[in-house]
C-alpha cells in the first residue's frame, strides 16, 4: 500500500468536534501504527533533505508528535510553539484567525538565532492562519523559514494562499 493511502486509511472524521459544523481529522489510529507513523516521519524528512535545517518548529499540540521525530532525524533543534501563556520564560506571540475562533501563540524570545533556516511541521493546514503566525514568530527571531511540512492539508479552506510564499510540502491534500 503506498503512504497517501495508508495515510487515508488511517486518519478518522469526528463530525461536530470540537464544536457543531467543524469534521475534526482525528490522526490517533496514524500516530498507533508504527509503519504509517514511520512513514509519515520519513516522507517530511527526504523531501526537505538532512543537512538543510537548523530548527524544527512543531505546533501545539498534534504537530509536536510529528516534529519532534522529524527534528531527531534532522539532527536539528526542536522548538515548541504553544498556546499562549504555557512557555515559562519570556515569549513572543502572535494572534490568528482559525477555522473555528481566534488563538494566540507563543514561542520562547530566545527560540532562534539569527540566519538558522528553521521548518515549521504541523498536523494540519486548515486556514493557514497557525503556520502565518509561526512563521512570522520565526522571522521575527531573525531566523528564517524554508518550509512547512504538515501530514494533511484541507485544501477547501484555502491555507496554502494565505501564507504567502512559504514552501507547502503536504503529505495528504483534502
Amino acid at each position: 500500500m503506498d503512504l497517501d493511502s495508508l495515510i487515508r486509511e488511517r486518519i478518522r472524521d469526528v463530525p461536530d468536534y470540537p464544536k457543531p459544523g467543524v469534521l475534526f481529522k482525528d490522526i490517533t489510529p496514524l500516530l498507533a501504527d508504527h509503519v504509517a507513523f514511520a512513514g509519515v516521519v520519513d516522507a517530511i524528512v527526504n523531501h526537505h533533505g538532512r543537512g538543510t535545517v537548523d530548527k524544527i518548529v512543531g505546533i501545539e499540540a498534534r504537530g509536536f508528535i510529528l516534529a519532534a521525530p522529524v527534528a531527531y532525524h534532522f539532527g536539528a533543534g526542536f522548538v515548541p510553539v504553544r498556546k499562549k501563556g504555557k512557555l515559562p520564560a519570556a515569549t513572543h506571540g502572535r494572534s490568528y484567525d482559525l477555522e473555528y475562533g481566534t488563538e494566540t501563540i507563543e514561542v520562547h524570545a530566545d527560540a532562534f538565532e539569527p540566519g538558522e533556516r528553521v521548518l515549521i511541521v504541523d498536523d494540519v493546514l486548515a486556514t493557514g492562519g497557525t503556520a502565518r503566525a509561526a512563521a512570522e514568530l520565526v522571522a521575527h527571531g531573525g531566523a528564517e523559514v524554508v518550509g512547512v511540512s504538515v501530514l494533511m492539508e484541507l485544501s477547501f479552506l484555502g491555507g496554502r494562499d494565505r501564507i504567502g510564499k512559504l514552501d507547502v510540502h503536504s503529505l495528504v491534500t483534502v
